[in-house]
């Protein structure tokens, strides 16, 4: 891959956040380039990931487990999540110059929710390696990161079954 790696943001309250950044992995593996994904705040079950581990040039690192929503966590719980993510990324920093993109799903969660650094990702975007692209999810996303980025998506609700009393439905909404 050739040229300065692009930064990519999907967020919003709207379905679809992961699955346009898991479209755009299956759209550069397709194309043989190398993929790199990472999930915050998700074990290592995810549907999408079951698919993801199968396909040629994707590399899917492992993830906590089990994990736990963090407004059930108290506040040794919280720290500890907030030393793993942010380690967690130290390691991606030092990992990823080999791929061509880089999926960081929910960091923006993991930001939003002060268990991962905002500072550490900021600081990563503006050094990444020229070539790699990166690809962040998440319900919000602060100013300074939607500046940065190349592209930013905001998905908005209009309506959801959710509000219906419909829960979650797997192979659907997870």
């Amino acid at each position: 891959m050739t040229g300065t790696g692009k930064i990519h943001i999907y967020y919003g309250d709207g379905k679809g956040k992961t699955t346009a950044a898991v479209g755009q992995v299956v759209r550069a593996a397709g194309a043989g380039l190398r993929v790199l994904v990472f999930q915050f705040l998700k074990d290592n079950g995810s549907n999408e990931r079951k698919i993801l581990e199968q396909l040629p040039n994707v590399t899917c690192l492992p993830g906590r487990e089990p994990v736990k929503f963090v407004s059930r966590m108290n506040g040794p719980e919280k720290a500890e999540l907030t030393h793993y993510n942010n380690k967690a990324l130290d390691e991606i920093v030092k990992f990823c110059s080999p791929f061509d993109v880089l999926l960081l799903d929910e960091a923006l969660c993991a930001v939003n929710l002060n268990v991962l650094s905002e500072e550490k990702l900021a600081s990563f975007l503006e050094h990444k390696p020229r070539g790699l692209e990166v690809i962040l999810t998440g319900h919000e996303a602060s100013d300074r990161l939607v500046t940065m980025a190349d592209y930013v998506t905001l998905m908005t609700k209009i309506h959801h079954p959710y509000e219906d009393g419909v829960s979650a439905r797997e192979g659907i909404e997870f």
